[in-house]
């Protein structure tokens, strides 16, 4: 109960929050816009780096063997998700308008969490190594795997996709400080895990930051005159069936291969979840500015409402252990 109303009043919900609301009313333009983006792209090339940093290698190596479970995992993520997120975009405008259904796709077409992931598996009691190596895979995939799908799938009116440049400035920002971080950990690996605290800190403010430029960016353009409040609870609904979906196929699934009750748990944890840490950066990238506040804006309710949603199934899964 105690977590349940934790993940309620998030202070990082509350953060974000407040940075919408200054983006709103002083959103960054002109020189000042550049300033914050640059800033911006350095916090979160520190994020990934202290990302690879944190991930264990000994871990990676434990939960590999698991490969049938793996790929279910990633199945979920990058087949079940993107299969979602096209159906929704078939419903009428008059249920879910277009500009909506852009971002609920968006959302569907990005790789998995890491922290959470791994944290909701741990307090369900589920295998925890399997989970290190699944949400690790799906998020250097992702890094590949999203830019084309995006491509693929996605009409975005801009220079959105695969394209050469935009795959480049991914690889750079987000994989090069990754394996950098990585191999750097028998360096700094004692002194990332004794400051985990801290570091969370920075991770949290890179994404205000992004949020915030983003967000600065889709004002000046006029954001708010393209969302209503209306707009906001469809987006919630949308993001409650979507999750309660993916939830209810991967314990399904789970069970019709036969996995253990461990494994289970990591194919709905990992299975269902969509990482903000990832997806704001790459939508910097691969969306025109002016459309990345609103291209977002579904990816942040949703992670908040599987933050809540999972912080209430593990524990379920907890106690039923």
């Amino acid at each position: 109960m105690n977590r349940f109303l934790a993940a309620i009043v998030d202070p990082f919900l509350l953060a974000l929050l407040a940075t919408v609301g200054l983006a709103a009313l002083f959103p960054a333009m002109g020189h000042a816009a550049g300033i914050v983006d640059m800033v911006a792209d350095i916090a979160i090339a520190l994020l990934f780096f202290f990302h690879g940093a944190k991930l264990s290698r000994d871990a990676i190596l434990a939960g590999m063997g698991h490969w049938r479970l793996h790929l279910t995992v990633l199945a979920s993520t990058f087949v079940l998700f993107p299969l979602l997120g096209l159906a929704a975009g078939l419903l009428p405008a008059s249920l879910l308008p277009p500009v909506i259904a852009t971002g609920i796709l968006y959302l569907c077409l990005l790789p998995s969490t890491v922290q959470s992931s791994i944290a909701f598996v741990s307090i369900a009691g589920g295998n925890v190594p399997a989970s290190i190596c699944s949400a690790s895979a799906s998020n250097l995939l992702g890094i590949f795997i999203t830019p084309l799908l995006v491509g693929l799938l996605m009409n975005t009116g801009g220079p959105a996709g695969i394209s050469l440049a935009a795959l480049e400035a991914i690889i750079l920002q987000l994989l090069v400080p990754f394996i950098a971080g990585h191999l750097a950990r028998p360096l700094i690996g004692r002194f990332v895990q004794k400051h985990k605290q801290t570091i969370s800190y920075t991770d949290r403010g890179s994404i205000l930051l992004v949020v915030y430029s983003a967000f600065s960016a889709a004002v000046v353009e006029g954001l708010w005159h393209k969302v209503a409040p209306s707009d906001l609870l469809v987006i919630s609904a949308a993001s409650i069936i979507l999750l309660a979906i993916v939830l209810g196929t991967t314990a399904l699934v789970g069970r019709w291969l036969g996995f253990t009750l461990a494994d289970r748990i990591v194919l709905v944890f990992c299975g269902s979840k969509k990482s903000l840490v990832s997806g704001v950066p790459m939508a910097g990238v691969l969306f025109p500015v002016a459309q990345v506040g609103l291209i977002i804006l579904p990816l942040m309710i949703f992670h908040q409402i599987q933050l809540v949603v999972c912080t209430w199934l593990a524990s379920r899964y907890r106690q039923s252990a």
